[in-house]
């Protein structure tokens, strides 16, 4: 994995546990206060989906 792709993967990490960490666990995990860390979350999960796929797609265009 390149140095690039490294730097954000520690970001998107680091995001995905700062709003878990503000999550209100007590209430509703789609309740208004939460919806702005969950979509949050959703986002840095997307996000380290497409890391991975792009990591994936440079990996096989070295190699040919």
């Amino acid at each position: 994995m390149q140095k690039f792709y490294k730097v954000f993967l520690v970001v998107f990490i680091v995001f995905i546990a700062i709003n878990l960490y503000a999550l209100d666990w007590q209430t509703d995990l789609l309740s208004e206060d939460n919806l702005k860390f969950v979509f949050s979350i959703a986002s840095a999960v997307l996000g380290l989906i497409l890391l991975f796929v792009l990591d994936t797609w440079s990996r096989i265009g070295a190699k040919k």
